[in-house]
């Protein structure tokens, strides 16, 4: 199975970073910051800080691991941290993605953390992030 790392990054703003995806032939929908891990990565904890780079130009503090997801379907494991982000700068973005034209585009959307209700309009991918978004926003809202 594939192992990927996504992050809920929480701005000194107490906002969330998410990334907006606009892909030809497909709704718009959001993602969290992240992605597979590597293998010259030694742990899913550094895979993520090397994605928070190569995605956002950021640094952040990784807190905690808020779950794990499987999807059998896809053959993929998602590991789902919780992390503020100190510095971003996604004009200085890396990652090869942001150059191949047929991957669409992406936008980072800095997103209240109000409700609940507001975030469910986001169509997040995988839905099943939400509940973990859902649990730790009245630490940070």
């Amino acid at each position: 199975m594939k192992e990927r790392v996504r992050a809920v990054l929480i701005t000194p703003a107490h906002t969330m970073l998410i990334i907006r995806r606009t892909v030809p032939g497909r709704d718009v929908y959001h993602v969290l910051v992240g992605g597979g891990i590597e293998d010259g990565d030694p742990t899913p904890e550094a895979a993520l800080h090397r994605e928070i780079h190569e995605e956002i130009a950021g640094k952040a503090h990784i807190v905690r691991l808020l779950g794990t997801l499987a999807d059998t379907e896809r053959e993929e494991i998602q590991h789902i941290y919780l992390a503020e982000v100190r510095t971003w700068a996604f004009d200085d973005r890396t990652g090869s993605e942001f150059t191949r034209v047929d991957r669409g585009t992406y936008e980072l959307v800095e997103t209240p953390l109000t409700t609940p209700e507001a975030l469910a309009t986001l169509n997040l991918q995988p839905p099943t992030v939400l509940p973990l978004i859902q649990e730790v926003m009245s630490e940070w809202a």
